[in-house]
């Protein structure tokens, strides 16, 4: 296959009786569930997705997924074997974007740095939806641990895409570990020996 796919959501369970899904959405790109058209379908264990076409979509209020009606699915029995298959578009049938705006997939995989310091903190290995988007970065010590960093340009000035590298400025106790600046950690050294 000589396209490349992108997840634009994944299918969490039936609604209804008649083959509807629910989609918990990958994108910030609402289109993608409400407008009829070509989509892909990933099948669990599957290895290429398949066309599939979406006849109709909605919001589900309160509960952050959309609710779909694919061709082909039209009992709970159909839907149900769709359960955690993936909603996939060719990658590029992404929407353009206004400056300052990102495809998650590009950031993950991206390394963050300590914007002052130049310290490595990790990996983006998710992006979290919330009020405001949430990095998860995998941090580099053998304890496999993960910090989370608010997505806001506060925060986060610098997006390199071309040298797949995020830079930050992350306020005091956002990441405990981190050193502040090497004057900061002396002065820390100093009184731990006292």
């Amino acid at each position: 296959m000589t396209d490349r796919f992108i997840e634009v959501g994944k299918i969490v369970s039936t609604q209804g009786l008649k083959g509807e899904v629910r989609v918990y959405p990958n994108t910030d790109f609402p289109e993608r569930f409400l407008e009829p058209g070509q989509r892909w379908l990933l099948r669990p264990r599957g290895k290429e997705p398949q066309p599939i076409k979406l006849l109709r979509g909605r919001y589900l209020d309160g509960k952050g997924l959309y609710v779909v009606q694919l061709e082909g699915i039209n009992t709970i029995t159909e839907a149900e074997g769709l359960r955690d298959a993936q909603l996939m578009v060719p990658e590029g049938d992404r929407p353009a974007l206004e400056d300052g705006e990102f495809h998650i997939p590009d950031l993950i995989g991206l390394d963050v740095f300590d914007q002052v310091t130049q310290t490595l903190v990790g990996t983006v290995i998710s992006m979290i939806p919330a009020g405001n988007h949430l990095l998860e970065v995998q941090r580099p010590d053998a304890k496999a641990t993960t910090v989370l960093i608010p997505f806001v340009m506060a925060i986060v000035p610098i997006v390199d895409l071309h040298r797949r590298r995020i830079e930050i400025t992350p306020p005091v106790g956002l990441i405990d570990d981190l050193p502040i600046n090497s004057v900061e950690s002396e002065v820390e050294e100093a009184t731990d020996n006292l």
